[in-house]
């Protein structure tokens, strides 16, 4: 029945942004950070995806979304590392924050950035879409193209990792 699902019908294409939209956010957040935006980058990622819906199936149209926004983050990825170069931004550098807190949580971060950084990427985007988006261990699997058994052993080193790191966790 999918064969006969043009992604040019407005209705197939609402379906599919509505199903994979926030999976797509997610993954793009989890793997880029925020500071590339992916709110636009999924958003531009669909709107190529209309632009050239003649030329993708139904079937591919996830697969299409997902390689075009990575792309889009890997170009601004580049992009932003010229800009760097070229720029020097001075972080704000006061607060109404209690100093003793400020120091607590900043440190409490870098062990957390820390421990997330000795994941392998894999790992990493597992355990946030574990741990953060709440999804089960299917849907990641699902998500990712790897088995049930893959993504909870993802998951379960991930963790182990997360917590010999962070100290306060344990």
């Amino acid at each position: 029945m999918t064969q006969n699902k043009s992604v040019c019908d407005e209705s197939v294409f609402a379906s599919i942004y509505n199903s994979y939209a926030k999976d797509l956010h997610n993954y793009l957040y989890y793997k880029y950070g925020d500071r590339y935006d992916p709110n636009d980058t999924v958003q531009e990622a669909f709107v190529k995806l209309w632009n050239n819906c003649k030329e993708v199936t139904f079937e591919k149209a996830k697969g299409f979304v997902f390689m075009v926004s990575k792309n889009m983050m890997l170009n601004e990825i580049k992009h932003q590392k010229v800009v760097l170069k070229h720029q020097q931004v001075k972080p704000k550098d006061y607060t109404n924050e209690n100093p003793e807190f400020i120091l607590e949580k900043e440190q409490f971060y870098k062990k957390y950035q820390r421990a997330l950084s000795k994941l392998t990427e894999d790992q990493r985007v597992a355990f946030l879409l574990c741990k953060t988006e709440g999804k089960k261990h299917q849907e990641i699997a699902d998500m990712l193209n790897i088995t049930k058994k893959v993504a909870e052993y993802r998951i379960y080193t991930a963790f182990n990792i997360i917590k010999a790191e962070i100290k306060e966790l344990n």
